[in-house]
């Protein structure tokens, strides 16, 4: 009966550990994403790079609505 209680407590505690850590590493991931984008974002600001990626976006959007009117079957 006693090594049957071990077990069980073994369960509990690798469960408990496994939630723990999985709670860890995604607030971890998070917290590193948000700050990467952060500094990502920073630093395209400070070369003035937003303008140019704002304008080949609308380029590309224009691109396709061109390309969808003349091709009237691709429409449903």
């Amino acid at each position: 009966m006693e090594k049957h209680n071990e077990v069980l407590l073994s369960k509990k505690r690798i469960f408990l550990n496994n939630i723990i850590g999985g709670i860890g590493w995604g607030l971890g991931a998070t917290i590193g994403f948000s700050i990467i984008v952060t500094i990502i974002t920073y630093v395209l600001r400070q070369i003035n790079l937003m303008p140019f990626i704002g304008t080949f976006a609308t380029d590309i959007t224009a691109f396709v609505l061109k390309n969808l009117q003349s091709s009237p079957h691709l429409i449903k």
